[in-house]
């Protein structure tokens, strides 16, 4: 560090080099540490205290009515001298300043004071405490001001926490006059809707008004109208009045003649009730004369694209009353070209006669044949099991003449919806009588000794293994079909579906002597049950009606393919269930004991239709071409026999 040199040899050297005392700044002590600064180090150590204050006030500046301390830019004069003024400060050194603005005298008199020469340390000591003192001045009147500005920094402080309440307050209070008038607003909305709204009924109340008005006016017209008819009424009234008592005395006697008729009308029922018994007596005895076993022979006609059979080859003779009469005879003739006279000429034809109960020509329709057949349908309501059956060859017609044509025209309907319609006509007619009929339909089919559902839907078609014949219960001799649909009808509609469900689960297949042959017996019953709930009378009886499987003949010596066994197989079982079929009508007819009923599915399933309380009916269907004469002539040979068999009285199931 450099030496420390007298002030005086400083004082010295700068009087000989001529340099300016700010250059070396003084050391002579002053008593008290803190007055060893100049003025400019003095203000400049306030200044932090002043920035101290400024700190305090970080508040927003809020004006107050109290005036502001003026700031202090002057230092008050001191023993007649002037301060000095504020030198603005420098970016240079903080003593450099200080030293400079310590040289500065004070001023008198607003002149520049004459520098004291160098070596005068006592006037520049006295300078320096007058200059001194003057700051010490100013730095009370400085915490003086200072002390005001914290005063009002305070005051300001509290005022600002009061006004920022009530900002506060006042915010709210703005927020709810906000939410206010926002109801307000709303509720000027509902108002005026609500006025819209009244005044819209208000509109409609007038007009409802003019309106009532109005009918106010025609009601007091109609008021005045009626009571002119009033006195009309009344005028009337006395009238009737007087008529009145006229008329108790015809009401007295026609309460007699009810009374009489009542009388008459239940002896009436009565006598009628007995006619219907005598009627259904002496229906089952003309049923009886014609014959339990009834045989009908119906010719189908030559189809297109079939030759025409030869002009002597069926022939229909008349009967004793000429052509009148319906036809029962059927002649058939026959060419062996095997056979030959001793001349070589070929032999003539043999003729084959038959005679029926009723034989239906090529021409015949279909309501021709179900007419002749009506009123043994009709048995079936008056409790009479009826069995009608079709038999013949393959190809002969017999499912036609049973379900009838396709497309559904009434023109070529079978025997079964023509059956139904009928009878449902019928029962609806006893309905006036008091009976009332209920009717339930199956229809299953006989494959290969295999009785198949034929309404079956869904995953049970063609599931004939589930379906066995067994009796309804024990000591019962009714017959029923395991897991098959017994379904009720009432009407031809429903009939219509089950005969179409029908004929797509039939078990069809093409053979040689039919493009489309039924492989399978198929049995349609219905099962009719009546009451007469009024006299207690009940009756039921089994309605079946059967197209059998048409039958042909294979040839033996014909290669047999795996369809061609199926069909001899086929073909096998239907000729064995028809040869039972006839030993059980051969047997009805000898009155033998034993009866074979269970040798064949089909006739342990009409067992109840073939025995002697039963009505039967057969139909043999022959073609007639000249090809197929062979099997023609087997069927009607078979028919005949039929024909020729006498079962024993029917007997009506009733309770």
């Amino acid at each position: 560090m450099e030496p420390q040199r007298s002030p005086l040899l400083e004082v010295k050297g700068n009087i000989e080099v001529k340099r300016p005392l700010v250059k070396a700044p003084s050391r002579l002590p002053l008593p008290g540490s803190r007055f060893k600064r100049g003025p400019d180090q003095m203000e400049d150590a306030l200044e932090p205290e002043k920035k101290r204050t400024r700190g305090l006030g970080t508040a927003p500046k809020i004006a107050t009515s109290r005036p502001r301390a003026p700031a202090l830019t002057t230092v008050p004069q001191t023993q007649g001298q002037t301060a000095a003024p504020k030198v603005p400060k420098k970016t240079g050194p903080r003593c450099s300043t200080a030293i400079a603005t310590a040289a500065a005298p004070p001023m008198l008199g607003g002149k520049k004071p004459s520098k004291r020469p160098a070596w005068d340390l006592k006037g520049q000591l006295c300078d320096l405490t007058a200059e001194l003192k003057c700051y010490r001045e100013r730095t009370q009147t400085l915490d003086q001001e200072n002390e005001q500005l914290r005063d009002q920094l305070r005051e300001a402080q509290q005022q600002a926490t009061v006004l920022g309440a009530e900002r506060r307050t006042l915010e709210g209070e703005l927020a709810r006059v906000q939410a206010q008038a926002e109801q307000g607003q709303q509720e000027l909305g509902n108002l005026s809707a609500r006025v819209l709204e009244l005044e819209e009924r208000l509109g409609t109340q007038e007009s409802l008004v003019q309106e009532l008005q109005k009918e106010q006016l025609g009601l007091q017209e109609e008021r005045r109208g009626l009571a002119t008819r009033l006195e009309e009424q009344e005028r009337r009234l006395q009238t009737s009045e007087a008529a009145l008592s006229g008329s108790q005395a015809e009401v007295a006697s026609l309460r007699q003649e009810t009374v009489a008729q009542a009388a008459l009308l239940a002896e009436r029922g009565e006598r009628l009730h007995g006619l219907e018994m005598e009627r259904r007596r002496l229906h089952n005895q003309l049923q009886e004369l014609k014959g339990n076993i009834r045989v009908f022979c119906r010719v189908r006609p030559v189809l297109p694209g079939e030759p025409t059979p030869s002009p002597g080859f069926l022939l229909f003779p008349s009967g004793p009353g000429g052509p009148s009469d319906l036809p029962t005879r059927l002649s058939l003739s026959r060419s062996d070209e095997r056979r030959g006279t001793l001349s070589g000429a070929p032999a003539p034809p043999t003729r084959h006669d038959f005679s029926f109960d009723r034989v239906f020509p090529p021409g015949s329709g279909q309501d021709e044949v179900f007419e002749e057949i009506a009123m043994l349908v009709q048995s079936a309501l008056d409790g009479y099991p009826v069995c009608i059956f079709a038999y013949g060859q393959t190809g002969s017609g017999k499912t036609f003449t049973m379900e009838g044509g396709p497309g559904g025209d009434p023109q070529v309907e079978g025997l079964i919806p023509r059956a139904l319609r009928h009878l449902f006509s019928i029962a609806q007619e006893l309905g006036g009588q008091g009976w009332t009929y209920s009717f339930v339909a199956s229809y299953v089919e006989i494959y290969n000794e295999t009785v198949r559902d034929l309404l079956a839907t869904g995953t049970r078609k063609g599931q004939g293994g589930e379906c066995e014949i067994r009796r309804a219960g024990p000591g019962s001799e009714e017959l029923t079909v395991t897991n098959a649909r017994y379904v009720p009808v009432s009407c031809e509609k429903e009939v219509e579906a089950l005969l179409h469900l029908a004929r797509q689960n039939r078990a069809v297949a093409r053979t040689a002597q039919n493009e489309r042959s039924s492989r399978s017996h198929s049995v349609f019953q219905l099962q009719i049950s009546g009451e007469h709930a009024a006299r207690g009378l009940q009756c039921g009886a089994p309605l079946s009606l059967v197209d059998l499987a048409g039958s042909e003949r294979l040839d033996p010596g014909l290669a047999l393919g795996p369809g061609e066994r199926e069909r001899l197989r086929e073909t096998q079982a239907i000729n064995s269930s028809l040869s039972t079929l006839g030993l059980v009508i051969m047997a009805l007819s000898n009155k033998e004991s034993h009866v074979p009923y269970r040798n064949s599915k089909l006739t342990y399933l009409l067992q109840n239709s073939l025995g002697g309380s039963a009505k039967m009916l057969m139909f043999v269907n022959i073609s007639p071409l000249e090809e197929n004469v062979s099997e023609s002539l087997n069927s009607l040979r078979f028919a005949s026999k039929v024909n020729q068999c006498v079962i024993g009285t029917a007997q009506a199931n009733r309770k």
